[in-house]
């Protein structure tokens, strides 16, 4: 499943583009027991290292909420993981089953691992239900059947990707909304646009890096569309006709975050500013891949850590003094 980094310049091709952080069972020692206290530590660290904006995004939450988005993580992070870095797709499908194992476990009041052992306190303060979790793991486990069957073009049409997309990123924010009790369906279709909105601009910025993974998430229909052959994906740059393409895709992710953009002012107030973070940020990586003029091929578009931390600042202020609306509506 792709997944942003953060670099720390502007539209400058990753020294590595194919590479990945390590895995955090490869970097942080797992505790020898199922003690809560150590569990939590560990999904800190985890957190804290591996995922930039879990840093920038904890400044502007309650401290009560910063343990629990660290519990999510670790728990997402490890499950991606199990997926990508298994040493073949049978491998994979066998620990995406023991973990999916572990979280009916969890549910179930036996949890069995660290990571489900924050989970679970999590969860029981929350009243989280399991779907969002286990959607999370449908789509890892679809990216490991993809990868078995040497399937590169994913998905014909934008609906099945905006599916794909319901599994693999939406969860997440539903997940959010829920640590606050949030659980309105018009809140809810909202939050799943942004996050929609924020798989698809993190897909047009990784192009070469997913295509040279064996994985393209351009919907079929809109190659064909745009006249982009799939070799044309193995190029050093982008032509005229895929950098149209990809002005397309920003178009639609766009529009998906003005549609989504009034969570920014209805969701609960302690969660406005991490929304309006990671709003504003889909709306600058969208921005970035427009000033490389849309060859995502050429560069990898990113943001830096000063404006990351820039659009905290902005977020938390603009709750402060309820110009929320205006700020996050949008703009170029």
């Amino acid at each position: 499943m792709a997944r942003p980094t953060i670099q720390p310049t502007l539209g400058i091709p990753d020294v590595d583009p194919d590479r990945r952080d390590a895995a955090p069972w490869a970097l942080h020692e797992l505790p020898g027991n199922l003690d809560l206290v150590a569990a939590e530590a560990w999904c800190r660290r985890v957190a804290e290292s591996h995922y930039e904006n879990f840093t920038v995004a904890s400044r502007i939450v309650p401290a009560r909420l910063r343990q629990d988005l660290a519990n999510v993580y670790a728990y997402a992070r490890w499950s991606d993981d199990l997926a990508d870095e298994a040493p073949s797709p049978a491998a994979a499908a066998e620990a995406l089953a023991a973990w999916r194992r572990g979280l009916e476990n969890c549910f179930a009041g036996r949890p069995d691992h660290p990571v489900y052992v924050a989970l679970a306190d999590t969860v029981g303060r929350t009243g989280l239900g399991i779907e969002p979790f286990a959607h999370l793991l449908d789509a890892f486990d679809e990216d490991r059947r993809f990868d078995a069957l040497g399937t590169t073009v994913r998905y014909r049409t934008r609906d099945d990707l905006v599916a794909y997309c319901r599994r693999s990123a939406d969860p997440v924010g539903r997940i959010v909304l829920g640590l606050e009790g949030c659980r309105e369906p018009e809140l809810v279709a909202m939050s799943d646009r942004i996050c929609t909105g924020l798989q698809l601009v993190n897909f047009w910025q990784d192009v070469r890096r997913d295509r040279r993974a064996g994985r393209v998430y351009l919907p079929a229909d809109d190659l064909a569309r745009h006249g982009v052959e799939e070799a044309a994906l193995d190029a050093p740059v982008g032509n005229p006709a895929f950098k149209a393409l990809i002005r397309d895709e920003v178009d639609w992710a766009r529009s998906l975050f003005d549609s989504g953009a009034p969570l920014v002012r209805r969701a609960p107030r302690s969660l406005r500013a991490a929304i309006g973070m990671f709003l504003a940020g889909g709306r600058a990586v969208a921005d970035s891949i427009e000033a490389i003029g849309f060859d995502t091929l050429r560069a990898r578009p990113s943001l830096g850590r000063l404006q990351k931390s820039r659009l905290a600042a902005r977020a938390a202020l603009s709750v402060a003094w309820g110009t929320v609306a205006d700020t996050f509506r949008g703009g170029r």
